[in-house]
């Protein structure tokens, strides 16, 4: 019966190539060139969609957003402890928040309709469930991450995990000058960073990537951060 229940829950069967997934999340937390405007353009989209109250526009504007490279990268460095990649990552990741604030602030700046949508109210008030469904949605995503055949799961977890709509959100209360709107929904841009980062150390310690030799108070305090 364990060997069983093991077969069945086994992730290391059809895990990809180490190296091979470490260089692809090295490149994903990147923020230069195509994925700068990608993310701008996507921020875009997400913004109109909040505008105009449009599901089905915020949901494509997710799928197209590169957000979660740095994140997922932020996390496997500190399950590796390289420290260079955190570095490079949560540079990255402030890149990439700050020129989302930027252009969602500009767009709803500019923009003629002000009025506060149900899809940007829903935003501004993270609660447990947020907590629950970023940590999971993390989960899903870097175990797809590592996986041979990388599946179906990613653009739901970039769905699930919505982290464009609080971003932009915060834009909206920028522009606005609703300041709880702001603080809210970077609240919950915020609680879905840091949980799908957990979820991403987690899911490393679990499969044992080999770390790169750190200080033991190094160590201590990437442990005791989490």
């Amino acid at each position: 019966m364990k060997i069983i229940l093991y077969n069945l829950f086994n992730l290391h069967k059809c895990e990809d190539n180490r190296e091979k997934t470490l260089e692809s999340v090295k490149n994903n937390s990147s923020f230069r060139g195509a994925n700068l405007w990608i993310l701008a353009c996507a921020i875009i989209v997400a913004s109109v969609g909040l505008n105009i109250n449009s599901p089905a526009v915020i949901i494509g504007a997710m799928l197209i957003s590169p957000l979660m490279g740095p994140i997922v990268g932020s996390g496997f460095a500190l399950g590796i402890f390289d420290f260079d990649l955190l570095n490079k990552s949560l540079r990255n990741l402030v890149t990439a928040t700050l020129v989302g604030l930027l252009v969602s602030t500009f767009y709803f700046y500019i923009s003629p309709f002000k009025e506060a949508q149900s899809e940007i109210l829903s935003r501004t008030s993270p609660n447990i469930y947020d907590v629950l469904i970023a940590f999971f949605g993390g989960l899903v995503g870097v175990i797809a991450v590592t996986r041979v055949e990388k599946g179906n799961p990613i653009p739901g977890v970039a769905i699930a995990t919505a982290l464009m709509p609080p971003l932009c959100t915060a834009g909206y209360g920028l522009a606005t000058s609703h300041y709880k709107y702001f603080f809210g929904s970077l609240y919950l841009y915020s609680i879905n960073c840091v949980f799908i980062c957990i979820a991403t150390y987690a899911i490393v310690k679990f499969l044992k990537y080999p770390a790169k030799q750190a200080e033991v108070k190094h160590q201590n305090r990437v442990k005791y951060g989490i």
